[in-house]
């Protein structure tokens, strides 16, 4: 393990995230989101593939013993992307972030209900917590009243729904990995998003601009490097110690949202995030303490039984 090494590999990894949202984000008023997840999903194939190839895995990296569970996570994981890019049209981006850290708390919760996994009172109360502060990101574009804006209500929406699918696409992948190399998972998701998108050409698809197809085309390849990065953080460093830098998205998002698109974050959005953030990173926590007493009855049990 090298702990350092899978920090700057993740703060990388949502980096590289973050500037493929902007970029997303920039071609939003143009390209409809299918097309945006079809340029995001094909575009990074050339990426994975030259990874896959230094590593050596190029050749078996298609192999599967569960085609039908790619292609449901596939389907999901690709709605998720969709509902997040028509999102980064209608709403901040900070706002955008906020809202989507509900998935890992999401994912808590149906963990429990479709994998069995146990889930005591600390997680739960941690999870409400952060919902209570998704619920704060929430309440200017929910709330009843004259000044009620429709467009972003749908964007409040939007990327709520796109939030609840990330985290039913996390419990296929937690499925899959009992079986399914990282290689066979990451390769077939790009491909099968990629071929997705192309059913929503009858949805409006438009023959961009050079700028905005450069855009789009760029947005792809960060978005795979940036999955190299993530998956190669997990290789060097324990999830729950590099889990947390994925808040630094929140820095990258207010910067990117304030000096490119002039989107001044409101003390409600930042009260809310705050909220969902602290929640996030109880969980983490608890999660690693668990780990490291699970780790120490484990080798407990292992000198006694020497």
């Amino acid at each position: 393990m090298q702990p350092l090494k899978g920090i700057v590999f993740k703060v990388v990894s949502v980096c590289m995230f973050m500037a493929m949202a902007g970029l997303i984000k920039a071609s939003s008023d143009t390209v409809p989101p299918g097309q945006a997840v079809f340029f995001r999903s094909f575009f990074a194939l050339p990426i994975i593939f030259g990874w896959l190839a230094l590593r050596g895995e190029l050749r078996h990296g298609w192999k599967t013993k569960n085609p039908m569970g790619h292609f449901w996570r596939g389907l999901v994981g690709t709605s998720a992307m969709g509902l997040g890019f028509a999102g980064l049209g209608l709403l901040p981006l900070p706002e955008v972030t906020a809202i989507g850290y509900a998935a890992p708390l999401l994912v808590v919760i149906f963990a429990a209900m479709f994998l069995n996994e146990d889930v005591r009172a600390f997680r739960l109360s941690a999870v409400a917590l952060g919902m209570v502060g998704v619920l704060v990101v929430l309440s200017p574009r929910l709330s009843v009243g004259a000044s009620l804006n429709t467009t972003e209500t749908l964007g409040a929406i939007v990327v709520l729904m796109g939030a609840v699918l990330t985290a039913l696409a996390q419990v296929f992948v937690r499925k899959l990995v009992a079986t399914e190399t990282t290689a066979a998972i990451v390769l077939w998701f790009t491909v099968t998003s990629s071929l997705l998108a192309l059913l929503t050409i009858p949805w409006g698809w438009v023959v961009p601009t050079w700028t905005i197809a450069a855009l789009l085309v760029m947005a792809g390849l960060l978005g795979g490097v940036g999955q190299i990065f993530l998956t190669s953080s997990y290789r060097f460093a324990d999830a729950s110690l590099v889990a947390p830098f994925d808040y630094t998205s929140m820095i990258l998002a207010l910067a990117i949202g304030y000096f490119i698109f002039d989107e001044v974050p409101t003390g409600t959005m930042l009260i809310g995030a705050g909220i969902v953030i602290l929640a996030g990173v109880l969980i983490i926590w608890r999660e690693r303490k668990l780990g490291l007493q699970r780790a120490q009855q484990r080798k407990a049990t292992g000198n006694m039984g020497s």
